[in-house]
């Protein structure tokens, strides 16, 4: 089963499990009940905090809920708040005929919240634990399909950088990046 935020990133092919957190995981949870997937493939756009290409394709099975609060010593959540299901991820470039290279789920790592960074120095402090890109909802799509038992991984295309631009570029980015997760879905036989 394919899912997508939906909103304006929404896809033909994908059924729309809502934006964020909560909408996502409560929407997902339903499908599940429902049609007893036994694959989920989430796709949709992301932020990069520190090294990446734009409009560059990743895919991931392991995803983390950090706010920006949990970097200073003044909070603490006992919220499980990391995914990594066993299931190897890749970068796919942006040039269908770069070969795969086969890494662990250990590699891209993707944080998810309610909140979109558009601060240079945030985004560095995330690069520095380990987080390579953000999107609203790969944490609780990994999430669900754990509880479920299900196999599932994130496809996502980079659409900016986490910086003071980060919005506007991911407007002009945005109809481009989701046009190269379907050429990429096609390619790859998964629609």
């Amino acid at each position: 089963m394919i899912v997508c935020a939906g909103g304006n990133e929404d896809f033909i092919f994908a059924k729309s499990i809502g934006i964020g957190l909560v909408e996502s995981a409560l929407n997902l949870t339903r499908l599940c009940l429902e049609l007893k997937p036994t694959k989920i493939v989430f796709v949709g756009s992301c932020g990069i905090y520190d090294s990446g290409n734009i409009l560059e394709i990743y895919k991931s099975s392991h995803a983390f809920n950090l706010e920006f609060s949990s970097l200073s010593n003044a909070f603490y959540t006992p919220a499980v708040n990391e995914i990594c299901l066993d299931y190897n991820a890749d970068t796919i470039h942006s040039n269908v005929d770069v070969k795969k290279k086969n890494v662990s789920c250990e590699t891209y790592k993707i944080n998810s919240s309610n909140y979109i960074c558009q601060n240079p120095q945030a985004a560095k402090e995330f690069a520095k634990i380990g987080l390579h890109f953000e999107n609203m909802e790969a944490f609780s799509v990994l999430f669900v399909a754990k509880k479920f038992n299900i196999q599932a991984e994130c496809i996502v295309c980079a659409t900016n950088f986490c910086n003071e631009n980060a919005h506007i570029d991911f407007l002009a980015n945005h109809s481009q990046a989701k046009k190269k997760l379907e050429t990429y879905l096609q390619i790859h036989n998964y629609i």
